[in-house]
């Protein structure tokens, strides 16, 4: 028995060792002039990495498991453009699972969000500026967004959000860990913005608005180790939240955001730092010992301003 199991697992190295050799690395501009050309291009292939010069480059939709990795000063400053008419940076679509995005900064309004609920996506070590929404996780399981910067955010009647897992279809979202990531900045909140909700540093979303599917299960996913210290330039209008974890029905019998960790994050410098909608959620989430005055959980009941308990509408497929 013991010689079998080294031979499996002697193979198991040997296939991951191969795996690895056949990576091949592509370079943009160089190999492609694109990103976009680089992805659709027949010879590269999922585990692949493109390699990202200096300078401002367009995004892409991301259609393969590949690595886009920046390298000194790359930055996406342009992309595909979001059905809502705003830029996107990279959209994960089918195809894209296991994809990896890192060391760039993004200048666009959604940086990096999923068309398709594509799973096992990470993202680590980037810079994103002013944008709308940084990281947009729809529906996607196994996602790993960590070590991050999130500078600055604003609103366009809907977004102001660093880092979101949600769903609107009907489906298990699960697995998925956000930590040592910094948001930190401004929320500015547009001179024409209709208010009603709020700017999220970290939100779990379920999403049940206008007839959607909403979740039938998001749990054991993770926000650990994070800070989020920002504050909005109007909060008469869009107040700022550290952390939020709404189901949009509001029923507190209606529970299906459960099993959830948010521990270890420091929350100081938001003056809002967890919202809980419905209020119960914090018997089915494990929510603890977060640097604040919010800690515990239900300690931070009190602290809670209910002008502000109002859905934020963040921009989705």
């Amino acid at each position: 028995m013991k010689k079998k199991m080294i031979l499996l697992m002697l193979a198991s190295c040997l296939l991951f060792m191969v795996s690895r050799a056949m990576a091949a690395e592509w370079r943009v501009p160089g190999d492609f002039l694109t990103i976009q050309a680089a992805i659709d291009a027949p010879d590269v292939i999922a585990g692949d990495c493109i390699k990202v010069a200096p300078g401002e480059h367009a995004g892409a939709l991301v259609t393969k498991g590949v690595e886009i990795k920046g390298q000194g000063k790359a930055t996406i400053a342009s992309g595909p453009l979001h059905p809502a008419g705003l830029v996107q940076g990279f959209r994960i679509m089918s195809g894209g699972e296991g994809a990896t995005i890192k060391h760039l900064k993004f200048t666009v309004d959604l940086a990096i969000m999923n068309g398709e609920a594509q799973n096992n996506v990470t993202v680590s070590h980037c810079t994103f500026l002013n944008a709308i929404q940084a990281v947009s996780n729809w529906r996607g399981s196994g996602w790993k967004i960590s070590h991050n910067k999130i500078i600055d955010l604003r609103t366009r009647n809907g977004g102001g959000i660093g880092i979101l897992i949600g769903d609107y279809s009907g489906g298990t979202v699960q697995d998925n860990v956000v930590s040592h990531n910094d948001i930190l900045g401004t929320l500015q909140v547009a001179a024409n913005d209709g208010g009603g909700y709020n700017g999220s540093g970290i939100v779990l979303y379920a999403d049940f608005r206008w007839g959607r599917a909403g979740t039938q299960s998001m749990t054991h996913n993770l926000v650990i180790k994070n800070k989020v210290a920002f504050a909005s330039d109007n909060s008469s209008v869009v107040d700022a939240v550290a952390f939020e974890m709404t189901d949009t029905r509001d029923d507190p019998e209606l529970i299906v955001i459960t099993d959830n960790a948010v521990v270890f994050n420091d929350f100081r410098g938001t003056a809002l730092q967890i919202d809980l909608t419905p209020d119960n959620l914090d018997q089915y989430n494990l929510i603890l010992r977060n640097f604040g005055k919010n800690r515990g959980h239900k300690a931070h009941r009190k602290f809670f301003n209910h002008r502000h308990r109002k859905f934020f509408k963040p921009h989705g497929d």
